[in-house]
């Protein structure tokens, strides 16, 4: 049996039944996870700032806009580094060069007024830019290395990609909170710095004990280590397994692109509707908008262990990765149901500010899709790639996010024009029919995976049935 990654040294050990690197993975991706989620609480808020330090006074639909376009780049680019990686530099080092582009990307947007002047809007253009290359050196080629921590066919690994979403969410809970209270004390540059300081943590600990955790993990180019597996020593054509895996990933790639269009509203349209039109007020405390971010990695952290125990406990009769996706796409409607009901209570009244319960619901319901879809997408691509592919499929599995945070951004942008309750009534009916079709076509993405889940195929079936009644 082919190996998708390396084995682990004995002397590295284990930690929870999992190699003790999944959790140096599990911490670097938490700080750098701080350091996007720590942005992206204020940058909206930040564009469309008139009197604090440094905003820029634009208008909603000019920010959301921006906002569309910079989280499309932040999730196309990481198809770049993952070919990046798999043919020239090894995962690990464009983790170490993301990671610090990234970090001074942030120091360069915390630059006070009084040094940048009238370049204020260049240097943080430049800032974005610095995010955008870093993010795309980073982010896909660490998912890739939780997967390389097992060999093929090692059920373990569906859990340590849940494990490793807590971190993503860990990191995004404590960017909520932390970056919010900067900005509410200090202003938003000190949001940005908080930002940068945090992968600079995650930075540390990666040259710290990556040596030691990781092994020989990350160092060789992928395609480097596919060629000398084969006789010939080169690259050799896909076989027919391999293009109907590759199949069922750009399938899937394209209901990825319903729920995130959906869920990144969270960033845009919902965050601007919490500051605008949510009754924020409890007694004399008005809570900040930018902790309403912290919701979803917190359900994240609550649920994702009870989610992964339910899919132990249900065994032969857990799901595959299709109909995960399905219950994603209807836990996503749901959840704009109550954002439906939101926009109901104001009846078309723009003065009446609506319960924060709807926004708590919403984003509970949100989460529980999340989970349904996200860790097992980033399981799934590490399952079915071909080795000498596999950074550049997770790259290409990330830009399926760049168009869904595109037109998130976009539809977001248009609530001047149609509404509130337009956007979050279609949405939802979106996701319901997108999660139908799904189920409907499930059973041929199955036949294409050719057992990569251990769920039978069609000929397997088949199989057993003419043996059952041979017998």
């Amino acid at each position: 049996m082919r190996l998708k990654g390396i084995v682990i040294s004995k002397d590295q050990g284990t930690l929870l039944g999992h190699p003790k690197g999944l959790f140096l993975l599990f911490g670097t991706e938490l700080w750098e996870r701080f350091c996007f989620y720590g942005m992206r609480a204020i940058l909206v808020l930040y564009l469309t700032e008139k009197t604090m330090n440094g905003g820029f006074g634009w208008t909603t639909k000019d920010a959301l806009g921006l906002y569309a376009t910079y989280t499309g780049l932040v999730y196309l680019t990481p198809l770049i580094g993952g070919w990046i990686a798999d043919n020239f530099l090894g995962q690990r080092r464009c983790v170490m060069i993301g990671g610090v582009a990234m970090a001074a990307a942030q120091f360069v947007l915390a630059l006070p007024n009084s040094v940048v002047g009238d370049s204020a809007l260049h240097v943080f253009y430049a800032g974005l830019t610095l995010m955008i290359i870093g993010n795309g050196l980073f982010k896909a080629n660490i998912s890739t290395m939780v997967g390389d921590l097992y060999e093929e066919g090692d059920n373990r690994r569906d859990g340590a990609f849940t494990i490793f979403y807590m971190g993503i969410n860990l990191g995004s809970l404590l960017a909520g909170i932390i970056a919010g209270t900067a900005v509410s004390i200090w202003g938003y540059k000190a949001g940005f710095a908080t930002a940068g300081i945090g992968i600079c943590i995650g930075l540390t600990l990666q040259m710290l004990f990556a040596r030691r955790l990781l092994g020989r993990i990350g160092i060789e180019p992928a395609a480097k280590r596919d060629a000398a597996k084969n006789k010939s020593g080169k690259k050799e054509p896909l076989t027919k397994v391999e293009r109907d895996r590759l199949k069922v990933i750009m399938i899937m790639g394209l209901f990825v692109v319903v729920f995130w269009a959906g869920f990144e509203q969270a960033g845009g349209l919902m965050n601007i509707y919490t500051q605008q039109y949510t009754d924020r007020v409890i007694g004399s405390f008005t809570v900040p908008t930018e902790w309403f971010q912290s919701l979803n990695p917190f359900f994240i952290i609550t649920l994702a262990p009870v989610i992964a125990a339910l899919w132990v406990k249900m065994g032969p009769k857990e799901p595959s990765s299709p109909i995960k996706f399905a219950l994603a796409l209807f836990f996503l409607a749901i959840g704009f149901l109550f954002m439906v009901g939101a926009a109901m209570e104001q009846g078309g009244d723009l003065t009446v500010k609506t319960s924060m319960l709807w926004l708590v619901g919403a984003y509970f319901f949100h989460t529980l899709g999340e989970l349904c879809l996200s860790p097992i997408g980033l399981s799934m691509v590490t399952k079915l790639a071909p080795l000498r592919l596999c950074s550049l499929l997770m790259g290409v599995w990330f830009s399926f996010n760049a168009l869904a945070n595109y037109l998130a951004g976009i539809i977001g942008s248009h609530i001047g024009d149609a509404g509130a309750l337009a956007i979050f009534g279609g949405i939802a009916s979106a996701a319901t029919v997108s999660g139908l079709i799904l189920i409907l076509f499930s059973g041929k993405l199955i036949d294409w995976m050719h057992g990569a889940e251990g769920q039978p195929t069609t000929e397997m079936k088949e199989a057993e049935a003419q043996l059952a009644e041979a017998n």
